[in-house]
């Protein structure tokens, strides 16, 4: 068994173990032996930080659109034009989808879409991700609604993109790919009158 580790990073370190093992196995097959054993603690100790493995589930899938989210936010937060917020925004997410391909998996693979409970914490994350997207989008004129509107389809534009990309090798790089689809995004953004 590992060694005793603060309650919050044991909770992490659970979380990080658990992520694997979900992605690789799916919810149904694994048990929370499965992950016990993965993390090297008992099942006692896994059941002090997660009620049910249900509960570990949502919470991880709650943690990774927080991450990703966070990832995505911080960068167009930096950017300086609103060019570049696209363009910093795409790739933040490319890069996280790069170097997060089990979170990506776990966050919008079709396991989590065939359970409502699973796929209502996904939407959460999506609405959270276009929300922020939604704040930078600036058009005279434009209503929130419509703004919101777009939000989804650039975060939909960055999903099916990502899905595609690791589907086929994740052929040139998280930056290449950003600057691509954000010059596709920024096109259809400048070309958007209100109505």
């Amino acid at each position: 068994m590992s060694t005793r580790l603060p309650a919050p990073r044991r909770r992490r370190q659970l979380l990080a173990v658990a992520l694997r093992v979900f992605a690789e196995r799916g919810y149904h097959p694994t048990s929370m032996n499965d992950l016990a054993e993965a993390a090297g603690v008992t099942k006692p100790v896994l059941y002090q930080h997660f009620r049910s493995k249900r509960a570990l589930y949502l919470e991880l899938l709650e943690d990774v659109g927080e991450q990703l989210r966070g990832a995505i936010d911080k960068a167009t937060t930096e950017a300086g034009t609103p060019r570049e917020q696209v363009h910093a925004g795409f790739r933040a997410y490319f890069e996280f989808v790069a170097k997060q391909q089990l979170a990506f998996q776990l966050l919008f693979g079709g396991g989590a879409r065939r359970d409502e409970e699973f796929a209502d914490a996904v939407r959460r994350v999506e609405v959270s991700i276009a929300d922020s997207i939604a704040a930078l989008i600036v058009v005279d004129g434009l209503d929130d609604d419509r703004r919101r509107l777009l939000a989804h389809g650039i975060v939909g534009v960055a999903e099916g993109t990502s899905r595609h990309w690791l589907a086929n090798g994740m052929t040139g790089s998280a930056d290449v790919l950003a600057e691509q689809v954000a010059a596709l995004a920024w096109a259809g953004l400048r070309g958007v009158e209100p109505q």
